[in-house]
């Protein structure tokens, strides 16, 4: 999206099953169109808040005609359509109606200003690495070896043991070599953007978005030695299921399916990215600190306020 005398076509994705979500999305609905532009809305936001009076369109449809998509709701919404439309390149503005809100970053109450604002070509991009990975089942006596399931992961691809299985056992190969065994509830591989997210409770470190790595961090292992580790993001990671009863694979907690002994998950980086757009002045550390709470101001030992040059 640039700023352009020619009216553009901007999507708008809700988390439709928000509260009063409906009075958000007209609002943003009016925005666009007063900036002079075309609005159109993805199937589901339209017959579940009843917005008739614009083009409702499919994920696949938004991406061959819009030239940015705004997207209200938390970062999981974000995350599913964000998986949608990364084949077609599509920029997305994320407005935050959730709880935290790593993605959506601009707050509902302050909407309005910068919309406007971002609409007339002011905003800066960012770009996010997504992981492609594909389940391989092993050969048996009347089957070669197959892909049985492939998808993309903004966040992270994750192999677990069940609810109420024991451990999960993993061999680990890293560009055709063995890298290690391990027992543990699982591992997650995570792009920089899901280091806040799942890979960050597992006592994973937070990767900068600018960063060109993974990382592959070992949920609850049986040795301690079992440590996260960031590998460079031109590398690819197979993951084989050596042990473990129930055990499965999830892409952003989004998409999931069961796994058999022998299975081999080959994950590496998507060809395509995914471009955020964000306000003039946005700072990734100023989203760390106020979702992380690392923003309370520090307390002086003298009892005076601490003063910056």
């Amino acid at each position: 999206m640039s700023a352009s005398a020619t009216p553009l076509t901007v999507a708008i994705v809700g988390k439709y099953q928000a509260k009063g979500i409906a009075a958000s999305l007209l609002e943003i609905a009016g925005i666009v169109t007063a900036a002079g532009h075309r609005v159109v809305v993805d199937c589901d936001t339209a017959h579940l808040c009843a917005l008739k009076d614009f083009p409702a369109l499919t994920n696949e449809e938004i991406g061959q005609q819009a030239s940015a998509a705004i997207v209200v709701g938390g970062d999981g919404t974000m995350l599913g359509i964000a998986r949608e439309l990364a084949p077609y390149n599509v920029p997305l503005i994320g407005i935050n109606q959730g709880r935290l809100g790593f993605m959506t970053d601009i707050p509902l109450d302050a909407m309005v200003e910068v919309l406007t604002d971002m609409l007339a070509g002011r905003y800066e991009v960012e770009e996010r690495t997504l992981l492609t990975g594909s389940v391989h089942r092993a050969p048996t006596d009347d089957a070669a070896d197959a892909e049985v399931f492939n998808a993309l992961a903004l966040n992270d691809i994750v192999v677990s043991r069940g609810a109420v299985s024991g451990m999960v056992e993993l061999m680990v190969e890293v560009d055709g070599r063995f890298m290690y065994s391990q027992r543990s509830d699982g591992l997650i591989v995570s792009t920089p953007t899901g280091s806040t997210a799942y890979a960050l409770s597992a006592n994973g470190p937070i990767m900068h978005p600018g960063l060109r790595g993974f990382l592959m961090v070992p949920i609850a292992p049986h040795s301690l030695s079992n440590r996260p580790i960031a590998l460079p993001d031109s590398c690819t990671i197979d993951i084989i299921v050596t042990g473990g009863r129930d055990v499965s694979v999830n892409f952003d907690m989004q998409s999931f399916t069961a796994l058999r002994l022998g299975d081999r998950i080959s994950i590496a980086r998507a060809p395509m990215t995914i471009r955020f757009l964000h306000p003039v002045g946005y700072s990734y550390f100023a989203t760390l600190r106020q979702k992380l709470h690392w923003n309370q101001p520090p307390v002086p030992l003298d009892g005076k306020p601490i003063r910056r040059g």
